[in-house]
């Protein structure tokens, strides 16, 4: 996957397109929300193989779910009618099972994982959020970049 695609998701707004809320103003409930939220780094993790796809885990949480809440909050209280993700934890998605994927050796899969000699984790410094809206058409994830929000202390 290449780097520019990599993506942390906080809130997989299900069913709703940007035609369906004042992105606008959206915008501005999150800037003023962002304020109370200090920046934080994720640590990612080895790749782990599931029956969805292949994602690499992040921690700490709980940063990440501080972040969560005050977007599924900003979204609530503008009235956006939509259904939450369940994967609501810091993660990012390398691939993602589509049709065949039952015929996948997930244990070759993780064994090959296990194999590579070497550190594969990262970390990553989060100083701003950013609107999208977003299409998965069960191979990629693609968007549209709305806007940004940077958190507190950081500059526009």
């Amino acid at each position: 996957m290449p780097v520019d695609a990599m993506h942390c998701t906080l809130l997989p707004a299900v069913g709703l397109s940007s035609k369906d809320v004042d992105t606008d103003a959206l915008l501005t409930a999150m800037e003023i929300s962002a304020r109370t939220l200090p920046p934080f780094t994720l640590t990612f993790d080895r790749p782990s193989v599931s029956d969805v796809g292949v994602e690499i885990s992040g921690w700490p949480g709980r940063p990440f779910t501080a972040n969560v809440d005050a977007v599924t909050g900003v979204m609530t209280t503008r009235g956006a009618d939509f259904r939450a993700a369940p994967s609501r934890y810091p993660h990012m998605s390398l691939a993602y099972a589509s049709s065949g994927s039952e015929a996948v050796d997930a244990v070759t899969s993780r064994a090959g994982l296990a194999s590579i000699e070497k550190p594969l984790s990262g970390t990553v410094a989060v100083d701003r959020l950013h609107l999208v809206e977003q299409w998965h058409d069960g191979a990629h994830i693609t968007w549209n970049p709305i806007g940004e929000v940077p958190l507190a202390g950081v500059g526009a």
